[in-house]
Order: C-alpha cells, then sequence, then structure tokens
C-alpha cells in the first residue's frame, strides 16, 4: 500500500506512522505536514530513513496532487488539523483554513483520482455535549457544534459526506474521544497538568473541574485507525449514511479527578490545582457509542492510569533531553 499521511508529524499522526511503518514495512508512507507548533518533525526521527517527508499545506491543491502522482498514492489519511479549541475561540480563521478548506482540497484530489481512497480523521466535539445520564452518541445523531474548532471539524466531515454522494469518492470518517499521551501539544490539558506541576507550579482547572471526558490512549486510536485501512473491502462498502466509525474507550473521567490522578503519579499535592474561569461554550461531557468499531475487532488495550504513567515518563524524558 502507498500512503499520504497529512499531518504525520502531529501528536497521532505520528504515532500513526511509527505504528505502520513498523507493522508494514514494505509500505510506501508519505508524510505532508505543515510543522505549525503542534508538528515536530523529530517524532518521525525512529523511522525517517523509511518515510518520505514534505513539509507543506494539505491546502496547496497542486501540491497534494503532485505527491499523489508520484508515489502512487492508494489512501490518504488525514490527521492534518488545527485542534485547540481555545485557540479556535481566540481565532478560528486557521481552523476554517486547515479543517475546512484543507479537507476540500483532499476531495478534488479524490475527485480526479477515482480509485484513490480518503480516511477521514475527526472528532467527538462535533456532536456537542451530553448532559449527565445522555446515552452515549451513535453516528445516526444530529451535530450540534459548541466551538469553532468543532464547527470547522463538522464542516469537514460534510464535505467528505456529500463528496461521496455527489462524486462517488471512497471515504471512511472515525470519530474519536479525546487522545492523550506523547507527542501531544504542551497547551492541551493533561500536558499542561504535567508541566505545570513538575515546577510546583498552580494547575490552572477550567471551573470546577466537573467536566466529563472519555480518554483514549494515543496508541489505541492508532491502532483502530490500522483496522480501518486493513479491513477487506471496507471503503468500497462505505457510503455517505454508512462511512462513520466511533472510536471510544468508555472510559469517563471528570477533569478534576484526571489532574489529581496525575498529581500522585508526579507526587505533587493537590493544593496546586487552582480554580480559573470557565472557557466560553464549554462542553459538559463527550461519549460516543463505538459498537459499530468493535465489531471490526477492535478495542483498547491500555488502560488509563497505565497510559497516565507512560505520558508523564514521556515528557519527564522530553524535559531531560533523553
Amino acid at each position: 500500500m502507498n500512503l499520504l499521511v497529512t499531518g504525520g508529524a502531529g501528536f497521532i499522526g505520528s504515532h500513526f506512522v511509527l505504528r505502520h511503518v513498523g507493522e508494514y514495512p514494505k509500505d510506501n508512507v508519505v508524510v505532508l505536514d505543515k510543522l505549525t507548533y503542534a508538528g515536530d518533525e523529530s517524532f518521525l526521527d525512529p523511522v525517517k530513513k523509511s518515510i518520505t517527508f514534505v513539509k507543506g499545506d494539505i491546502a496547496d491543491t497542486p501540491l497534494v496532487e503532485k505527491l499523489i502522482k508520484e508515489h502512487a498514492i492508494d489512501v490518504i489519511v488525514d490527521f492534518a488539523a488545527e485542534t485547540h479549541v481555545d485557540r479556535s475561540i481566540d481565532d478560528p480563521f486557521p481552523f476554517l483554513h486547515t479543517n475546512v478548506l484543507g479537507v476540500q482540497s483532499l476531495i478534488e484530489v479524490c475527485r480526479k483520482n477515482p480509485s484513490l481512497k480518503l480516511l477521514h480523521v475527526s472528532t467527538d466535539e462535533v456532536y456537542g455535549d451530553l448532559k449527565d445520564g445522555d446515552a452515549p452518541k451513535k453516528i445516526t445523531d444530529p451535530l450540534f457544534p459548541s466551538s469553532p474548532y468543532a464547527a470547522s471539524k463538522a464542516a469537514g466531515d460534510f464535505l467528505v459526506q456529500s463528496a461521496m454522494r455527489t462524486y462517488g469518492i471512497k471515504a471512511i470518517i472515525s470519530r474519536c474521544t479525546n487522545n492523550y499521551g506523547p507527542h501531544q501539544a504542551t497547551e492541551k490539558f493533561i500536558p499542561t497538568v504535567i508541566r505545570t506541576a513538575s515546577v510546583d507550579q498552580p494547575v490552572p482547572i477550567y471551573a470546577q473541574g466537573q467536566n466529563k471526558r472519555d480518554w483514549l490512549y494515543v496508541t489505541d486510536h492508532t491502532d483502530a485507525i490500522e483496522v480501518l485501512l486493513q479491513t477487506k473491502d471496507l471503503f468500497e462498502r462505505s457510503s455517505s449514511e454508512s462511512c462513520i466509525y466511533h472510536v471510544s474507550a468508555d472510559s469517563e473521567k471528570k477533569n478534576i479527578d484526571v489532574a489529581k490522578l496525575l498529581l500522585k503519579i508526579l507526587g505533587k499535592p493537590e493544593s496546586l490545582l487552582t480554580s480559573v474561569k470557565d472557557r466560553p461554550g464549554h462542553d459538559w461531557r463527550y461519549a460516543l457509542d463505538s459498537s459499530r468499531m468493535r465489531k471490526l475487532g477492535w478495542s483498547p488495550k491500555v488502560s488509563f492510569e497505565e497510559g497516565l504513567r507512560k505520558t508523564v515518563e514521556w515528557y519527564r524524558r522530553r524535559k531531560e533531553g533523553s
């Protein structure tokens, strides 16, 4: 298989590239990444001799077309995205550029290459939030995004589904719950707790930390993406109505409980926890029904506490420069 992995130097994308090259060393993997604040080419150092890396923007359609032709690409695995909710509230335009125009760029390339497949990685945030006691979201539920980030991702999803129906492109959309693990940008919630607590600074917690998230260790997510890629005829069987797969660990935690567990692992006091003004439009809770994904044989392997310990250890090593 010849793969173009967009956003392959970012948090989740880099883990996918490392996994895929290790599992399928004969495949040709091309990574396209803009190398914004969230991307780091060094994440790919263990496999850099086995891949082709290109710095560029997925919204640059001629560049994407060139890579597709030069490397005879079979599948685009699209991790490229602006993802940080707070940043999207401050300035939505970069999110519209990558998450909407960038997705349309990939669609245009797929239109011109009918055999090309697109696996578009999305998020649970497109559904908006749930109340306590609400059932996890199903793929048939309507989308009610709360933030500019979530709205831009929902728009990208709709573009893919409409292109499947109108142009007949071959595509799959995966929607995942909150990921955590090594390589994540330091401004995200779990890295922020680790970063601030490690130097005995106040750990900021929105409101009282009662918001709930379903946490999934990053390699469990990349395992799921691999299952979607390797399941026979999955793209051919997908339609605009049936192309969506949910990836979740069924491991909901309150933010305050996550922070307390991290402090315990770090050996730091809970007195560092500091309540700060809540984020505008802050979603209360996310949860996905992943039964369809699990029927393909996938299930998460890394427990939450084990994943946190691995994450803390990685940030410690990175700070020490090892």
